[in-house]
This record gives C-alpha cells, structure tokens and sequence, in this order.
C-alpha cells in the first residue's frame, strides 16, 4: 500500500513539475540573438506601427539577398506551408497595423493589423499583407488570407546595414515611404492616406464625445470643412450647434463667420451676407478687420471698404481699424488716402506690426496697391 502511494505521489510530482515547465515564459533574448524591434509614425492622422525582429549580417555579405533571403516562394520544411515567402525579418510574424484605411502602391488597404511578408526577386518584390498576423513566421502562410499583394522594385543602397531595419522616409502630410533596408538593399513602398476624409471622420466621432458640449469644437469641425471644401451639408448643421444656444456660441463672431462661409460655398451668397450682417455686433475690431481682409482676398473691394468703415467708426484710434481703411482704399485704387490711414497706423503699430505697415507705407508711395503683397 505505501508503495502505491509513494508512486501515486512521485507520478503526481512530475505532473505538477511537466506543467509548471510547459507554462514558464521566463523573459530570454529572442532567438538567435536577433533584436526585437518596432517602428511607428502618423501619417495624417493614421498611425502606422511595424513590429519586427531584426537579423544581422553576422559575416554573410554577399550571401542574404538570393541565398539567406530565398528568391520567390520555398518549402522550408516545416508547416503548412509548401511555397512560403520571406517573413521580413526574423523569428515571429513581423506585422505592421494601421489605425486607418491606407493605400500601399496606389492600392486601398482597410485599417487594421496585417502579417507582413515578402517574395524577394532582385528585379521585383511581391509585398503580401495577411490577414494574419499571428504566426510564427511564415510556416503556415496561407496565399487565401492574403489582404493585398503589391509590387515593388528593390533599390541598391549606398552602404551596408548590419542590422535589418525598417524607416520611415520622403514623409509628406499625407504620404510616407517604408524602406526595409538590410545589407546593400532597400526595398520600399508608399503609403497614402486621405487626411481630409479621416479628418472629418474623427471629427464625426469626437463631437459625439464630451467634447462636442463647447460651440468651439463644433466651429473648428466646421471650418475645417468650409477651408477644403468638403461634407460642406454636414458641416453646415454642425454650425448649427456652435451658433445656437445650447454650447454658448450664439454670440460668437467666428462661428457665425464659419456658417457665413459654408452658405457661400453651398451657392448662398445673399443667406451668407445676412448672417455676417448679424454676425457683425459680435467681432472685435481685431475680428471684423479679418473679415474685411477676406473680402478683399475675394476681390469684394466695395464690400470690404463698407466693412472697415464701420469698424473705423467704432474705433478710430484701434491700429487694425486704421490700417483696415488703409486697405479698403487700396482695393479702391485711392493709393493717396489709403496712406494717409496707414501712416496714422504706423505710431500704434508694435512688434512685427511696425514692419508690415512701414510695407504698406512704401507700395502707396509708389503707386503700388498694398493688398497684393
């Protein structure tokens, strides 16, 4: 009987002990001694993370690119897989994930996280995002959960890298390069997005949020609209919300400038000159010398003269409101008058100010109208 026991008890030990083994993920060096490594950026407003490891020549120069990095599609034995690509680097799946919807090489992509690997050809790479992005390598690719397949043309690169890495290059606002760039090679690809539409659609979620309970956030979402051009009949309910009672902007002068704006972009020039009329009371003089500005941007010389001509009258010692009537008689042609306001400007003037009226001062003296520069 005690023997039963003592082996019931040893059979347990070693159970207990073949458990505890296969649960412990005690924190290592990757294998290898490949680098963990990752990668992110925003482009727009997307965010772009890549997660990687990172292999290093370790003495192979002349032997990655065709003989490590296999040419197209192998069988490495193990796994599904009978023609796999390159995994892009080493060890686990490297991934890159996207907060929004991209285009890579011109083509659309939906916002979410991709495996990320590639079939190496020294005259054109074939770049494959998968839908999955949780394998370990690429054993157990699948060419069914591919999510788009790109090509592109590997690029010689000045100087070896030891360390495989990816960088981000050529950003522009609403574009970016990815160069993988390991050895003496780069292979790239672009990445777009379409900052105006993601704009608006944060726009959209962020005024369903406690910050949509301030007429100002319903402004900016709405002139950002009328700025581009663009959801220009949903911007103008927005503006009913930063012009009405409910958030304290009734009496704001740029949320009604704003709902003035997108009238006249939707083809409603004389709904938008009565909401500035309105408007009017509530600007500054700093304010109402801006609008006037734009007017006479849009060549509205008449409309912007009777704009700082009110303002002036409300204010006739203001700086704005002098070099304001300044500017209406420039746009009028009336260069003598214009600098007369513009030196009495020029005393009241501070800072940079005092170099942009002396600017005015010069073109009226030489017959040159002020508005242009």
């Amino acid at each position: 009987m005690k023997k039963l026991l003592s082996a019931a008890i040893t059979a347990l030990f070693f159970q207990i002990i073949a458990v505890n083994s296969s649960q412990a993920q005690l924190t290592a060096l990757p294998n290898g001694g490949n680098k963990r490594a990752s990668v992110s950026e925003q482009i727009g407003l997307a965010d772009v993370t890549i997660r990687y490891n990172r292999p290093h020549v370790n003495k192979r120069e002349g032997h990655i690119w065709g003989t490590l990095v296999p040419v197209g599609y192998v069988d490495q034995g193990f796994g599904t897989s009978k023609a796999a690509p390159w995994r892009a680097g080493a060890n686990e799946n490297t991934t890159i994930e996207f907060s929004t919807d991209v285009k890579i090489e011109g083509q659309l992509l939906p916002a979410g996280k991709y495996g990320f690997s590639l079939a190496y050809d020294p005259n054109e790479c074939t770049l494959i995002f998968s839908k999955n992005s949780t394998s370990w390598g690429s054993f157990y690719y699948n060419p069914a959960e591919d999510a788009l397949r790109v090509k592109v043309k590997p690029v010689a690169a000045d100087k070896s890298v030891e360390w495989l890495k990816y960088e981000f290059a050529d950003e522009t606002p609403a574009s970016a390069i990815v160069q993988l760039e390991w050895e003496k090679l780069i292979i790239p690809f672009k990445i777009e997005v379409d900052v105006v539409t993601n704009q608006v659609a944060s726009f959209r979620r962020e005024l369903r949020s406690n910050k949509g309970f301030n007429w100002e956030s319903w402004n900016q979402a709405a002139l950002y609209c009328a700025q581009n051009k663009t959801n220009l009949d949903e911007a103008l309910t927005w503006t009913d919300n930063s012009t009405g009672p409910n958030f304290g902007g009734s009496k704001s002068f740029p949320a009604w400038k704003t709902k003035a704006m997108i009238l006249d972009s939707l083809g409603r020039g004389s709904e938008a000159m009565e909401i500035m009329k309105k408007a009017l009371p509530y600007g500054s003089e700093f304010e109402v010398y801006i609008y006037g500005n734009d007017l006479v941007m849009q060549k509205k010389a008449k409309e912007a003269f009777d704009i700082f001509k009110m303002n002036y009258d409300k204010y006739p010692e203001d700086l704005y409101t002098n070099i304001g009537m300044a500017s209406g008689y420039s746009a009028l042609g009336d260069y003598k008058t214009a600098l007369e306001y513009a030196q009495k400007a020029l005393p009241k003037a501070k800072g940079a100010n005092i170099g942009i009226v002396n600017l005015a001062i010069k073109d009226l003296k030489m017959g040159r109208d002020m508005n242009l520069d």
